[in-house]
């Protein structure tokens, strides 16, 4: 314990010497790290909403095609590390993002899944979200991704969840 606090004040004695003799840089710095902060979310087409849910908060039917490739495949158990690396490769194809695009919407997306609490639950609102965001026309492209992201058939779960999200594109 001792050598951490050592080593964080000496990281703080350096930061300060640093802002003592570079005031103008400091506040620059520290103004750039708080306007990249709050802007973060914006880049990606989504904000907070006060009172309301953070699916409402999504404004890209890109996200929340990938929010619900997400809940989908974490229906029957969490997803292995070949199912993630498959999903992010049919993000930047599919949805032509780059590489950079497609992690940040699946970190953005595995959240809004646990904001949801259960993937069934996050499946349901997110398809409503989609289809008010979008209308029919994701459909075609949220179903070629989930059908390559299936291998081999689905299981009772994945089957209720393509009818919830029929009925919320009203199919």
């Amino acid at each position: 314990m001792p050598i951490i606090i050592l080593i964080l004040t000496t990281i703080g004695g350096a930061l300060w010497w640093w802002a003592r003799q570079n005031p103008d840089q400091a506040i620059y710095a520290a103004q750039d790290a708080v306007t990249t902060a709050r802007n973060a979310p914006r880049k990606l087409a989504f904000r907070r909403q006060t009172k309301a849910h953070p699916v409402e908060g999504i404004d890209d039917a890109r996200i929340a095609i990938c929010a619900l490739a997400q809940a989908f495949i974490e229906l029957d158990s969490l997803p292995t590390a070949e199912q993630r690396t498959h999903l992010n490769t049919l993000l930047r194809t599919k949805l032509r993002a780059s590489a950079d695009e497609a992690q940040e919407m699946e970190v953005l997306g595995r959240w809004l899944v646990a904001q949801c609490q259960t993937p069934g639950a996050a499946i349901t609102r997110l398809a409503r979200r989609l289809h008010r965001i979008d209308g029919d026309a994701s459909w075609d492209l949220l179903q070629d991704i989930l059908t390559s992201l299936v291998d081999g058939e689905l299981s009772h779960a994945q089957m209720d969840a393509v009818a919830d999200m029929k009925r919320a594109f009203h199919r």
